[in-house]
């Protein structure tokens, strides 16, 4: 799975960031190193793409509680209609 080692350290580190009121900051990670914790996504991807170009790199924001994102299977439109 792509960053699974990315996702493993951010759910390790997940506790060490939120006491350093890191929450709804964005982390940087790459393997298991926490790079840094930035205010904006922005800054976040820049450094990443700084460091690593394109090798591949986690930004995540920081929360106590994931919000879940529930993604149905869409059917394919039908672009005629019967008539």
């Amino acid at each position: 799975m792509a960053l699974e080692k990315e996702l493993e350290t951010y759910a390790n580190k997940l506790p060490e960031m939120l006491a350093a009121e890191g929450e709804g900051k964005f982390a940087l990670i790459k393997g298991d190193q926490l790079l840094d914790v930035f205010g904006t996504y922005e800054d976040a991807i820049k450094e990443g793409y700084a460091k690593f170009g394109l090798d591949p790199f986690l930004v995540k924001q920081i929360h106590t509680i994931e919000q879940v994102q529930f993604i149905s299977r869409l059917l394919p439109c039908h672009t005629s209609l019967s008539r």
